[in-house]
């Protein structure tokens, strides 16, 4: 009995100060003056809202550019790719200089994921990541590009068009 009431009082402290699961795409309260159908992404909070034009977005857990990496302002869509191939960036390449010159689409090692949506300075996107990739949402990560789980940048790109508006503000 006594080692019962032991494994009891052990789990019942675990789960009180178990961190809560990250949290998947969700409707919330949303007042930042934006277009409505604007992207905003909160590099802080490392969270991208949808604005939805009624006080209202839906955000989604994120991973964010490295503090080297981190750019802020507007930019907008200017592409939406399915399972899309990726091309490491010179920097990348530069810090990861094994990579192959192309990763194809769908790979398992691509980081794009299952979309991508391209921003139109050339260089950064919002898509979705890798099964080992999955661990950097919420944090602090990239190389200039917006992570998302794939379950979220797919719902993401069902709801914006090319030519939408994306803010990064600290």
């Amino acid at each position: 009995m006594p080692q019962r009431l032991t494994m009891i009082l052990v789990l019942a402290a675990w789960f009180a100060v178990a961190p809560a699961p990250l949290q998947a795409r969700e409707r919330v309260a949303f007042d930042l003056d934006v277009p409505a159908g604007a992207i905003v992404v909160r590099a802080a909070e490392r969270a991208l809202y949808l604005d939805l034009g009624d006080g209202t977005a839906i955000r989604y857990r994120v991973a964010v550019p490295r503090a080297d990496k981190m750019w802020t302002g507007w930019r907008r869509i200017d592409g939406k790719h399915v399972a899309p191939a990726w091309t490491p960036p010179a920097d990348v390449r530069r810090d990861l200089p094994h990579l192959p010159d192309v990763i194809p689409g769908g790979h398992p090692s691509n980081p794009m994921g299952a979309a991508a949506l391209t921003l139109d300075d050339g260089l950064t996107a919002i898509h979705g990541t890798t099964r080992t990739m999955r661990a950097s949402i919420g944090s602090a990560a990239s190389y200039g590009c917006i992570r998302m789980r794939d379950e979220d940048v797919i719902d993401l790109f069902q709801r914006v068009r090319v030519g939408t508006p994306v803010v990064m503000i600290r």
